[in-house]
């Protein structure tokens, strides 16, 4: 893989404290392997401290990858961010170790990518297949947040927070470039960034799974992100995203 051609796809997975899931890279290159374009991995390492780092290193040996690496903790958003900004795709997705959307599944985006800016997974479309659900209590604090980040924030989406999105390269420069969120809420913050840029939206269905070892901790993660709302809504009287 050559970085100084642009590569067509960029794939960008953020990690933290996931020595025994990084493996999962093993069958995300061997896909990525048999597509006819080019591509890039970067994985993002948030400040792990277990074994994450060392799992890496001995992973590149065999697959082709790149390591961002940084000593503290900063959240899922910070990881994002700092590998969509290093990432040089035309098109920049970026997706959870713990695979709870196949990559497979990014086969259904490629018709999709060349039409819009962005393009994101939805586990609550007509369509998807969620083959492993969540608690209820966690389905229940996940739709009270997409129901708050639609009337907060105006963005008519149904699934915020499904860890499965794609950007044109120009997009997600534009986008990245701009967000201020580093825990969960920045889900909504791009998106919210992507509509005030006038950047086109596609929802697609797709598989997930829930992974009974997820590092949202509710109700906590619900109550921090409602505030992040409240923030983005500042941010964007302050004028921070124009």
């Amino acid at each position: 893989m050559n970085r100084d051609k642009q590569p067509y796809l960029s794939i960008v997975i953020p990690v933290y404290n996931e020595e025994r899931r990084v493996k999962n890279l093993t069958q995300i290159i061997p896909y990525l392997k048999k597509q006819k374009y080019s591509w890039e991995v970067i994985v993002v390492n948030d400040g792990s401290t277990d074994k994450t780092e060392t799992k890496l290193e001995q992973l590149k040996k065999k697959l082709k990858f790149e390591v961002i690496s940084y000593i503290e903790n900063r959240g899922k958003g910070v990881a994002v961010k700092s590998g969509m900004l290093k990432a040089v795709g035309k098109y920049r997705l970026f997706l959870d170790i713990d695979l709870s959307t196949p990559i497979n599944e990014f086969d259904k985006f490629l018709p999709q990518i060349k039409k819009y800016d962005i393009v994101i997974g939805s586990r609550k479309m007509r369509g998807s297949n969620v083959v492993i659900r969540q608690p209820v209590i966690r389905e229940i604090l996940g739709r009270i947040f997409t129901f708050l980040s639609q009337k907060v924030l105006g963005v008519n989406i149904s699934d915020f927070t499904c860890g499965f999105k794609c950007f044109s390269g120009k997009a997600a420069e534009e986008i990245f470039s701009k967000q201020t969120i580093n825990g969960w809420g920045f889900d909504s913050e791009i998106l919210y960034i992507g509509k005030s840029k006038r950047k086109s939206i596609k929802e697609m269905a797709v598989e997930w799974k829930n992974d009974p070892r997820t590092r949202v901790k509710f109700p906590n993660a619900i109550i921090y992100s409602l505030l992040e709302l409240i923030k983005i809504k500042i941010n964007s009287y302050r004028g921070l995203y124009k």
